[in-house]
């Protein structure tokens, strides 16, 4: 992955810093992983829970871990570094294997908003009927 076409944008959730890029060519933000892992978990050392983590998919076949890029981030004390990186589909992926209590409010919305689109599947009107409600509150007529 070409990091010249790249922009990074910190997220901020629950007051805590998640490193994310933004590639202009693919037109995808990447999420660093040891972040998601640490805000997730409170793991005092985030990138080892990552490592631990990794190597568990994997022996699983877990596809999420050959998905993950590499790319210079800049740490906590100012220098950049290779740090693991996942698109949004694998972001969500990891958060599902985390086995922590902080991670379930998560896995509960995305179980919720897994379960409205299947439901938009087998009732197409419930997606238009959404589509509209969002429309008008954002304010459109």
């Amino acid at each position: 992955m070409n990091q010249d076409k790249m922009h990074l944008i910190n997220k901020i959730f629950n007051n805590e810093t998640i490193r994310t890029i933004w590639n202009k060519e693919n037109e995808k933000y990447y999420i660093s992983v040891v972040d998601i892992v640490r805000i997730l978990t409170d793991s005092k050392n985030p990138r080892h829970y990552w490592n631990v983590l990794k190597s568990r998919l994997k022996d699983e076949g877990n596809e999420t871990v050959t998905n993950c890029d590499q790319l210079k981030l800049k740490a906590q004390d100012g220098k950049y570094r290779l740090t693991d990186v996942v698109d949004i589909e694998n972001m969500f992926r990891i958060i599902e294997s985390i086995p922590n209590k902080n991670a379930e409010p998560i896995k509960q919305w995305l179980a919720k908003l897994g379960s409205e689109r299947i439901d938009e599947v087998f009732d197409p009107s419930i997606a238009a009927q959404r589509s509209m409600d969002l429309y008008r509150a954002k304010g459109y007529g």
